[in-house]
């Protein structure tokens, strides 16, 4: 399986409403549920005001899309960083999935998810 790294500083942010997010930029991925309004943009579109926010996150995008009737692709990578320390914040989009990371945790991921298997470009 191929990961594409995602070369953009990211943020993970709350926000009370979307007013002051471009939502032209790539990537931005928007959760909205009656609790909350999350948001994952790059660090450099982060607004002014939010009401939570934590940078210092790099990604990953698991490369071709896939089918829905797949099992076990997130399951194995988390268990993989699981049993290394190493958390992960998981997005799913209508095609593919991508894993967030601390940065300071990318090269250790990186080289853990090569030694099982995993192609990083």
């Amino acid at each position: 399986m191929i990961l594409k790294k995602i070369n953009i500083d990211l943020s993970v942010i709350q926000v009370e409403n979307l007013h002051r997010i471009d939502l032209s930029i790539n990537p931005i991925f928007i959760g909205k549920t009656q609790d909350e309004i999350s948001v994952v943009l790059p660090t450099i579109a982060v607004p002014d005001e939010t009401i939570n926010r934590e940078d210092g996150w790099s990604g990953l995008k698991i490369e071709g899309i896939l089918d829905f009737s797949l099992v076990g692709i997130l399951a194995k990578i988390s268990t993989l960083l699981a049993e290394n320390h190493i958390s992960i914040f998981a997005i799913s989009t209508y095609n593919t999935d991508y894993i967030l990371i601390k940065k300071v945790d990318l090269n250790p991921t990186i080289k853990i998810l090569s030694n099982n298997g995993y192609s990083i470009k």
